[in-house]
């Protein structure tokens, strides 16, 4: 698999996308009301986010003996929802307003056109249609990064629709996702994020979340297993319309994206290196060493030497300021004055690297008690 470079990366980095739940049932005000109240809860919360929408020819998408069919859940939905290009393209603007990235998951050929015409950013592919190769190549031939889904996919599904978009150089993030509306805590199965972190390596790894219980506990746990973009619908309370209740409201946003800022504080910084140790832990655990204090008088000219120090020197806290410590014994490090029994050895009563170098000889005088 491709090393893919940082700048693939940046765009899905950290990024929450809105799928405005059942195309906003086909409402543009309502549309416009979701994007308004979802817009500013991102701003508030400083925030990176996409509204995406779902985007089908539905003239073409089903089939002419089917359309008027009420008995059929997704057909019906479908035939209800319907928008026109205009309307796409009024919401669309919205969402660039608000400061969002406007974003559709497009379920047909004609769809991934209207994408492209709309300058989206970025296009993202249903669980459902992981094996849709007319449209997975339709997709890829816009060159523009991607999301996919990975509920109910096979691993050789996974593994070859990553291997068409590495080999085309184009950007894509993989989602975890269980495709259960709504997703009960038990079916969330978030140790799947481990394994897609391992097999793709090179790709951001996301969590497309349909639990409807809490809104902190699952963002704790996957951005501490490395998940960098996250999915939820999203809606509000509209014209007496029923929310479904998989669906993030935008108060339940407001605390996912507060427990994503939390979770990044108590994870830290980079996990490819050792962080940097802040002053104040050092000092503490300086507080805690044990300092060097003679058992006898030792001479000017007497050597510390591995094999004789337990018989000469004792260990105990609490650290003395300018005393050296289990951390400064040298074999051969010589005193430079008599020391007497029960005495602290400091920095000064040695010669060598620790009082011969200011910056060294100054840390140990400003530690200790």
């Amino acid at each position: 698999m491709r090393n893919v470079p940082d700048h693939d990366r940046e765009i899905f980095e950290n990024l929450f996308v809105l799928e405005a739940a059942n195309n906003h049932w086909g409402d543009t005000e309502r549309g416009k009301r979701i994007i308004q109240e979802f817009g500013t809860v991102v701003r508030f919360n400083n925030i990176k986010a996409a509204i995406k929408f779902q985007f089908r020819d539905v003239e073409n998408f089903i089939h002419d003996d089917y359309k008027g069919n009420t008995d059929i859940r997704y057909i019906k939905k479908t035939e209800a929802t319907k928008m026109s290009h205009q309307q796409y393209g009024e919401l669309a603007n919205a969402v660039r307003k608000i400061g969002c990235i406007p974003m559709a998951t497009p379920f047909d050929e004609a769809s991934v056109d209207l994408c492209v015409d709309l300058d989206f950013p970025i296009m993202k592919i249903a669980s459902s249609d992981i094996n849709d190769w007319p449209l997975l190549e339709k997709i890829a031939s816009t060159k523009k990064p991607t999301i996919i889904s990975s509920g109910g996919a096979s691993e050789k599904s996974l593994d070859d629709v990553v291997s068409y978009f590495e080999k085309r150089n184009i950007p894509l993030a993989i989602n975890h996702c269980v495709s259960l509306y709504p997703s009960e805590d038990t079916q969330l199965e978030l140790n799947q994020i481990d394994y897609l972190v391992d097999r793709y390596p090179n790709h951001v790894i996301g969590f497309s979340s349909h639990e409807y219980h809490s809104w902190d506990a699952s963002m704790f746990i996957s951005y501490a297993k490395g998940v960098r973009t996250w999915e939820r619908h999203i809606d509000i309370n509209y014209n007496s319309v029923p929310v479904s209740n998989y669906c993030s409201l935008p108060e339940q946003a407001d605390q996912w994206f507060k427990s994503f800022h939390k979770a990044k504080e108590m994870c830290g910084g980079s996990s490819l290196e050792r962080r940097v140790i802040p002053e104040d832990e050092i000092r503490y655990l300086d507080t805690l060493v044990r300092g060097i204090y003679a058992k006898r008088s030792l001479p000017a000219g007497y050597k510390i030497d591995s094999t004789t120090f337990s018989k000469d020197f004792k260990l105990a806290v609490p650290l003395r300021r300018g005393q050296l410590s289990t951390r400064e014994v040298i074999n051969g490090l010589e005193l430079t004055k008599e020391v007497a029994a029960n005495q602290a050895l400091s920095i000064d009563d040695v010669n060598g690297p620790y009082n011969e170098i200011p910056s060294l000889k100054n840390q140990i005088l400003d530690r200790g008690v």
